[in-house]
């Protein structure tokens, strides 16, 4: 098995077996709030979806703008709401070796992992992903389509929005990782938490 979630006693989120401190505290925090907020995106976008397949088979007119508009939404949705997939632990891993590891060596294994690879490359993708969305500003780009949505560098700026919130996620990660190895940042203890702790 992989390191799960375990339920906290507040019912907010769950906490994870890594110890967490102060800052990640507050980096999950804002991305499980905005992940939950985003994840209203998934019933505008089946809304769209279902409203432009009875005007396309029952009415018997199709709209070019409904299409476009229900791929933005999931398209929005599905970047938005990576970030809170990470931090709750739920994105998909191939820990068919990582599950014999003991929790520090994961930790290790972790942070070696954000440090060299996720976080570079994820400054590398996101430079040029902001540049890609501001281009389609500067040219006023729109759909193709006549009958298509104006205003296409919105849905090209949400990607790096998306994938900016993954990093801040990762981020916390590693703090979470150097809290259990380093012990800094100095491990943050719920209320909960101190509640459960014997009295002196």
């Amino acid at each position: 098995m992989s390191v799960r979630e375990q339920g906290s006693g507040d019912g907010e989120h769950a906490s994870l077996d890594l110890p967490t401190n102060r800052i990640s505290h507050l980096l999950d925090s804002v991305i499980l709030q905005l992940g939950k907020a985003a994840s209203w995106l998934w019933l505008a976008t089946l809304t769209v979806v279902l409203t432009n397949v009875v005007n396309r088979f029952i009415l018997g007119r199709g709209s070019i703008a409904l299409e476009e508009l229900s791929w933005h939404f999931f398209g929005a949705a599905m970047v938005l709401t990576l970030a809170y997939a990470v931090v709750t632990n739920d994105h998909v891993r191939v820990d068919v070796i990582r599950e014999k590891f003991t929790l520090r060596t994961q930790a290790w294994i972790e942070l070696l992992a954000i440090v060299i690879l996720l976080l570079p490359i994820l400054y590398i993708v996101l430079v040029e992903l902001y540049q890609y969305g501001y281009r389609s500003f500067e040219r006023g780009e729109r759909s193709q389509a006549p009958s298509g949505l104006p205003y296409r560098f919105i849905i090209k700026t949400v990607i790096p929005i998306g994938l900016s919130l993954v990093a801040i996620a990762i981020v916390s990660r590693a703090l979470r990782c150097s809290t259990l190895l380093f012990g800094y940042p100095r491990r943050f203890l719920s209320p909960a938490e101190r509640n459960q702790r014997p009295s002196d």
